[in-house]
């Protein structure tokens, strides 16, 4: 690992002052590195290089706190997962250079782990000369298994300096023009006795004449697709086995390391915290859990009402809570953290004057996007000659990419602010233990009674039940200074499995002798507490 020095600070002259930049558009790779170590300028602020990537892209990480950071309960906060998603990389960005800059007094009792770019390959895309929604990184990878890595990727029929789709007029095809608006294809419904008129691809040529288009991308792996819960065996952009990349593995092998991290916040297409997870008894008692706990599904609720209050727009068809291979069900699944995901931003539901909305995601962006004047969003479908479809009419158009997942820039900001703030109101809620009740009582013949209360004082456990039923996460341990010899009854280290909400447990000793004794109890994902007292 890399550790990078902190005197880069006056790079371009420019001081910490939050998003002390003129930007008009999500930045690029170097822009970003150079405003992440304008934070990591700040005292509180470790920027660490955990990887480079194939194509030489730094892996980053933030650690930001006080005092002895891994110490303290932790909150991880994680953006590109998926290459698009470029709004995700900003708002993990602009949460780091709010937090120095504005919000100090939330690291006295918390360390915040920010890794803000897990795909910096993909997300270079989006300011390439070829635009697309780019998902996979830098690695050589043959996806359909015919001996050429890449053989058969994306081609810019059209010449727009862009990826869309092309329509392929085929009365076998499965896709018809759309009656809510006629820029868009839908699946035709055979049970209503509806006919396709169009095949559907992204817009490609079979370089490799196996009849399939685009099957073999000129891209590797895609990171939120190649963890190991559910990992999707042989399916493309996966790898041949979970944890296969360099970014993968080196995130991962620095997450065993930090035991503080109580929970994840991860900005990606999954959304727990628009519409909580819901709790299956069935999958949640299978040996291999494919169900959220009953226990941690309250917590998810808890937290959603706080992010629904929090953020302002309200949600329209968010109905992805999960992925095979991604990293947020990841994180709650096989690391037993408490773990929240969201993209950030959707596009609003649209209603006419009559009050009337659109069933599809695509035409109601587009008539949202009409009601707007945007008129940049879509390409007109134009018939272009392809040499896989001699004979037929082809025609390549549709949606831009990145434009129905990814606001404006100028949108940026106010999105940014709501989720800083909920993720400090998450923060401010971590577990935090207290000891109540301490009492020292004489027995007489030299012996003292100890008792004291430890309690939970906040509305999430200590552990989730997952992390509990996983037994990954480390239990709380009570620690009594007294030697062994002077401890009369009770144990000189105590070990709970977990603390609910607000939630207290009771311990007792009978010591020899006199002077003073501490107690030390906690975690370091639940803080640390401690007490002295006379005999």
């Amino acid at each position: 690992m890399k550790k990078i020095l902190l005197s880069w600070l006056l790079v371009c002259g420019m001081g910490m002052s939050g998003v002390a930049y003129a930007q008009t558009d999500y930045p690029t790779l170097t822009q970003l590195n150079q405003r992440l170590q304008r934070i990591a300028s700040n005292a509180s602020a470790e920027l660490t290089s955990l990887t480079k990537t194939d194509g030489d892209k730094d892996i980053w990480v933030l650690k930001i706190g006080t005092g002895q950071k891994d110490q303290k309960p932790a909150l991880a906060v994680v953006g590109g997962v998926e290459g698009y998603e470029v709004l995700s990389v900003e708002l993990a960005v602009q949460f780091a250079e709010k937090l120095v800059a504005d919000h100090r007094k939330a690291l006295e009792s918390t360390t915040f782990y920010i890794f803000p770019n897990m795909s910096p390959d993909a997300y270079e895309q989006y300011h390439a000369a070829l635009k697309y929604e780019r998902r996979g990184n830098a690695v050589s990878v043959d996806h359909d298994r015919d001996g050429i890595p890449g053989g058969s990727g994306y081609t810019d029929l059209n010449g727009d300096g862009m990826i869309t789709v092309m329509r392929v007029e085929d009365p076998m095809g499965d896709y018809l023009v759309s009656k809510e608006d006629e820029r868009v294809l839908v699946k035709a419904d055979r049970s209503k006795g509806e006919a396709g008129k169009y095949l559907l691809y992204k817009e490609s040529k079979d370089d490799d004449k196996d009849g399939e288009f685009a099957e073999d991308l000129k891209e590797g792996i895609a990171f939120n697709k190649s963890l190991t819960y559910k990992f999707p065996v042989f399916e493309p952009l996966a790898g041949d086995m979970p944890v296969s990349q360099k970014e993968s593995r080196a995130m991962l092998d620095y997450l065993f390391e930090q035991w503080n991290i109580f929970a994840f916040v991860t900005f990606s297409p999954a959304n727990n915290l628009s519409s909580p997870l819901k709790y299956n008894a069935g999958n949640a008692t299978k040996r291999v859990v494919t169900s959220i706990l009953e226990k941690d599904q309250a917590i998810n609720t808890l937290v959603s009402d706080l992010y629904k209050e929090t953020v302002k727009q309200q949600s329209y068809l968010q109905d992805n809570q999960g992925t095979d291979g991604d990293f947020f069900q990841w994180a709650y699944f096989h690391f037993g953290r408490l773990s929240f995901s969201t993209p950030g931003y959707w596009v609003p539901e649209f209603k006419d004057a009559t009050g009337k909305g659109k069933s599809n995601a695509e035409a109601n962006f587009l008539a949202w996007a009409d009601s707007l004047g945007m008129n940049d969003v879509f390409v007109p479908w134009t018939e272009v000659q392809h040499p896989d479809f001699l004979g037929k009419k082809v025609e390549v158009g549709g949606i831009k990419p990145f434009v129905m997942r990814t606001p404006t820039f100028e949108k940026v900001d106010e999105i940014a602010a709501q989720h800083t703030e909920f993720i400090l109101k998450l923060a401010g809620m971590q577990p935090k233990l207290e000891i109540h009740n301490v009492k020292s009582e004489s027995l007489g013949n030299g012996l003292s009674r100890v008792t004291l209360d430890l309690f939970n004082n906040s509305a999430i456990p200590t552990h989730s039940e997952m992390g509990e039923k996983s037994r990954w996460l480390r239990k709380i341990r009570i620690d009594m200074d007294a030697t062994p010899d002077k401890i009369v009854s009770g144990n000189k280290i105590e070990l709970v499995d977990s603390l609910g909400a607000y939630e207290k447990v009771s311990f007792s000793w009978i010591i020899r002798g006199s002077g003073n004794v501490t107690v030390k109890a906690g975690a370091s994902h639940a803080g640390f507490t401690s007490t002295t007292l006379k005999l």
